[in-house]
């Protein structure tokens, strides 16, 4: 593998962070993603804005949201999901 391919980018950063933070990527993905992090001070901040997310939302209960807020949410999600695979 070149020196260009093993670099991770931005991008490619945001789509792992869910596998990152739950411990699912290899060792040689979740290797680049650490690499990538001790370059980059903007990722860093988005992996530790995830992090502090999780930490909030795990003390969020179901019947403390709003159903309004509920059905925004999840159509939002639905609407992000349907561009994400419409861009493959």
């Amino acid at each position: 593998m070149s020196q260009e391919q093993a670099e991770l980018s931005c991008k490619e950063l945001v789509d792992l962070v869910t596998a990152y933070l739950e411990g699912a990527l290899d060792m040689s993905g979740r290797a680049r993603f650490e690499q990538h992090l001790e370059e980059c001070p903007g990722c860093q901040a988005y992996v530790e804005q995830m992090r502090t997310t999780i930490r909030l939302l795990g003390t969020l209960t179901e019947d403390a949201v709003e159903p309004e807020a509920a059905n925004t949410l999840l159509a939002v999600f639905r609407d992000w999901k349907r561009s994400s695979t419409a861009a493959l």
